[in-house]
């Protein structure tokens, strides 16, 4: 029950720290010197900025952290978790063999800058796009499987 208080004065405080640094942005009197203003945007901006960036790697840390305790908890779910990172990755050197390394052309023909032939860049972004396919193609197969299945329970 005490964690469950601290919880939510802990939530509360994230929200009135975030609910001030928005307002602040509307509290600008002078839009044009804002526009201009850089010094005056950084000001103003880059602190709800910072503070998200700072909640994202909060909540992904803690994601993170707790996964992995509630893994070293339970045995079986290690072995499970393990096998599935193995599926994941044979998936992803899948993917990469897939992918090329041509170079990448705007709609005049020409090389964009970046993206000349042989870039590793250009081999990861198009293994993203295949590891993102072959994922959907699994998630998809794995969704119609279970449709199938209920409707022979029903």
């Amino acid at each position: 029950m005490k964690s469950n208080k601290i919880l939510n004065i802990l939530i509360a405080l994230i929200a009135v720290i975030g609910g001030v640094l928005f307002l602040r942005i509307f509290g600008v009197d002078d839009m044009e010197s804002f526009k201009t203003d850089v010094d005056l945007q950084n000001g103003i901006i880059s602190p709800i900025i910072y503070f998200s960036t700072f909640l994202f790697y909060a909540a992904v840390g803690i994601a993170i952290v707790l996964s992995v305790i509630g893994i070293l908890r339970n045995p079986e779910n290690l072995k499970k978790t393990l096998l599935g990172l193995a599926v994941l990755g044979v998936v992803l050197v899948f993917a990469y063999f897939l992918a090329d390394s041509n170079a990448v052309l705007d709609t005049q023909g020409k090389v964009i800058e970046g993206g000349e032939a042989g870039s590793s860049v250009n081999k990861w972004v198009g293994t993203g796009i295949w590891y993102s396919i072959a994922l959907g193609l699994v998630a998809s197969l794995f969704f119609v499987w279970d449709l199938v299945k209920g409707l022979i329970k029903s």
